[in-house]
């Protein structure tokens, strides 16, 4: 947002409803004027355009089991990671369209989970990783090809899209009905959350980003990519650290199967994720890596950020 525009902004609301526009939200700097809240918010973007942001990506080393540590892999920000957070700064300065979402959203919660409204209104995308981040997790070039692609809880296939080049058959399930159409509008056959893994179909690929810790059978969820994964195929396992499982479509929203990590730290919980899941569900680690779960943000934020352990795992020699 150019100066000039910002002013004209701050011009605009101050003159709604006299001297002052005061709007509430739920969230960490309570209320607030409308004004006040966007020119925070430009402040930090400022300073985010100008941070490399490298301890998104940073591990200790030194506090991980000498195999890990040879199986970490150090991305940084890359150019495609610069242009999702480009777009989120510029989604922001959409007021009236921040104002819209911000009370449809308080609106359709009554009656409507998050990612359902999320889909509903065609906002809050998702990043985990961009095309040249996907292709060194794998180890390959730019005109490797297989054959497909399965991507578990795909949400609005934006994550997926960075994969997709790739792949001839693209293939996700997903549980939220406007994701699901969201999906479809991109091209991707969606498959039944129920039945994905009945051993009709095998992928050379399947993709888990952080959905472990939002499922209700996370452990059932890895066996059943066993069963439909390629000899020699791959997952992608996406897990945000620390462990806090949440399960939206649910009563309690707490997991029937329950994950229980050892540890505190991001690599200590590294570590038993490998250790104390991953290894007994019968895989075995290719590479791992720390990378940033970004979310397209709003008003008060341009974007959301979690810490994301991510693994490329192979089924183990041992069955």
């Amino acid at each position: 947002m150019t100066a000039v525009a910002f002013f004209l902004i701050l011009s605009l609301l101050s003159s709604i409803e006299g001297t002052k526009v005061m709007y509430s939200f739920s969230n960490r700097r309570g209320r607030g004027t409308l004004a006040r809240t966007i020119y925070n918010r430009v402040l930090e973007d400022e300073q985010h355009r100008h941070d490399n942001h490298s301890y998104w990506y940073f591990v200790k080393r030194s506090n991980l089991p000498a195999d890990l540590c040879d199986s970490f892999l150090q991305l940084d920000q890359d150019s495609e990671t610069m242009d999702f957070l480009e777009n989120c700064y510029e989604k922001s300065d959409w007021v009236f369209m921040q104002i819209y979402h911000s009370v449809a959203k308080s609106l359709l919660s009554w009656f409507m989970e998050n990612t359902s409204i999320n889909g509903w209104l065609g906002r809050g995308s998702m990043f985990v990783f961009s095309r040249s981040q996907f292709t060194q997790l794998l180890d390959i070039d730019e005109d490797w090809k297989e054959e497909s692609l399965l991507d578990l809880g795909a949400g609005d296939g934006e994550v997926t899209k960075m994969m997709a080049p790739y792949f001839n058959h693209i293939y996700a399930t997903e549980t939220s009905k406007p994701m699901v159409k969201r999906l479809n509008d991109k091209g991707y056959r969606v498959l039944d959350v129920e039945s994905w893994d009945d051993g009709s179909i095998s992928f050379d690929l399947v993709s888990c980003l952080n959905l472990l810790d939002r499922c209700d059978k996370p452990l059932s969820i890895l066996h059943s990519i066993k069963k439909v994964l390629k000899p020699g195929g791959h997952v992608i396992v996406a897990v945000v650290l620390p462990f806090e499982p949440y399960v939206e479509f649910g009563p309690d929203n707490k997991p029937t199967e329950k994950i229980e990590l050892k540890g505190h730290t991001f690599e200590e919980q590294s570590v038993s994720l490998v250790r104390d899941v991953f290894e007994p569900a019968g895989f075995s680690l290719v590479r791992f890596t720390r990378v940033p779960y970004l979310c397209e943000g709003d008003l008060e934020t341009s974007f959301y950020v979690l810490d994301d352990a991510l693994f490329v795992l192979k089924l183990s020699e041992k069955g």
